[in-house]
């Protein structure tokens, strides 16, 4: 099914392997980063996954390249991405894309699926 309430938007891609160390200090700078994200002018959304080794993607949806920069100058984020590049991140990628369009699929758990039948769109 395509999403078009993406399409336009600004995706703020950021890939990152954290070193586990200052879990605590990581959990509550995440948590207030991602609350004082929501409260900005433009913030569209945020999806995230982490595995067991600390690797992790989070992308920032935002409704345009204004609204993107505006959070990225924001003092308190640009104090916690230093915070993060000294004390959490091994290391990491920004990537800056305009979204084009967006898809989503049924929610099937793939184990269930048969062999060969993963549903893998790349």
């Amino acid at each position: 099914m395509m999403m078009d309430e993406r399409r336009g938007q600004v995706a703020v891609i950021f890939v990152s392997r954290r070193n586990g160390l200052d879990e605590q200090g990581y959990r509550l700078a995440a948590e207030r980063m991602e609350t004082l994200a929501a409260a900005q002018p433009g913030y569209r959304g945020v999806d995230g996954v982490r595995d067991a080794a600390g690797h992790g993607i989070t992308v920032s949806y935002w409704a345009d390249e204004a609204a993107a920069i505006a959070w990225r100058d924001h003092p308190d984020h640009v104090a916690t991405r230093a915070a993060g590049r000294q004390r959490w991140y091994d290391d990491y990628t920004v990537t800056v894309a305009t979204v084009t369009r967006s898809y989503r699929g049924p929610a099937i758990a793939r184990h269930a699926l048969p062999a060969g039948e993963g549903g893998s769109d790349l």
